[in-house]
């Protein structure tokens, strides 16, 4: 029985070949793509695949608070991240939020096949060209969840500051959530009290040091 594929990037390109490649491999199928993070949550849901290759620079709802409510809402669904990212701190955080397998994206194709397999093996896997940087921060004992600013968010106020930092105006970020303004602007409101932080030059400057988003995903 093939193992079942969902694609999550934001760029169609990039899908296009992964896809190409997948399903001309024995035993791998992709079954749907997503094109950003909360697209990739309900697709994941809706399609329940064994695998979701999942961008860690979405837009919208980023990879890492995507790859939480997968691993709440679809647990069976091994996470496999891609990203152009080999900082030990972002892969800190996608293994927090429930993935199984980090890759950088310049890897082989051969590689992708190697962490499918050993996930579907219930084995982690992180690309060779990273494994001593993440070592290295195991090592020096880092094991926070974030930093304790970030910390401070509740989940949705994590997801109304990554939109505000890639532009969203309230009534957008509203209608994005599915809620009123009113709250909406309650969300914004208490995350700036918490960060300390007031206007949204230095909210963006915040949420990209944490890698809620990225100036190019």
């Amino acid at each position: 029985m093939d193992t079942t594929i969902l694609l999550a990037d934001d760029h169609q390109i990039v899908r296009d070949g992964i896809r190409t490649l997948i399903n001309s491999t024995v035993g791998l199928t992709v079954i749907g793509e997503a094109a950003d993070g909360r697209a990739a949550v309900s697709r994941c849901v809706e399609l329940k695949p064994d695998v979701i290759l999942l961008d860690v620079g979405l837009p919208g709802l980023n990879g890492v608070e995507a790859a939480r409510q997968i691993h709440d809402q679809t647990p069976k669904t091994q996470i496999v991240a891609l990203s152009m990212l080999a900082e030990a701190s972002y892969v800190r955080r996608m293994f927090q939020a429930g993935a199984s397998a980090y890759l950088l994206k310049d890897c082989a194709f051969e590689e992708l096949v190697r962490a499918l397999d050993a996930v579907k093996a219930g084995k982690t896997w992180v690309s060779p060209s990273i494994s001593g940087v993440v070592l290295q921060d195991y090592l020096k004992d880092v094991r926070p969840q974030g930093s304790e600013m970030l910390n401070r968010l509740t989940p949705r106020e994590r997801e109304v500051l990554q939109l505000l930092a890639e532009g969203r105006a309230t009534k957008q970020i509203a209608a994005d959530l599915f809620v009123s303004v009113k709250t909406a602007e309650t969300h914004r409101q208490n995350l700036m009290k918490k960060l300390e932080i007031f206007n949204i030059a230095d909210l963006t400057k915040f949420a990209l040091r944490e890698g809620l988003t990225q100036l190019d995903g």
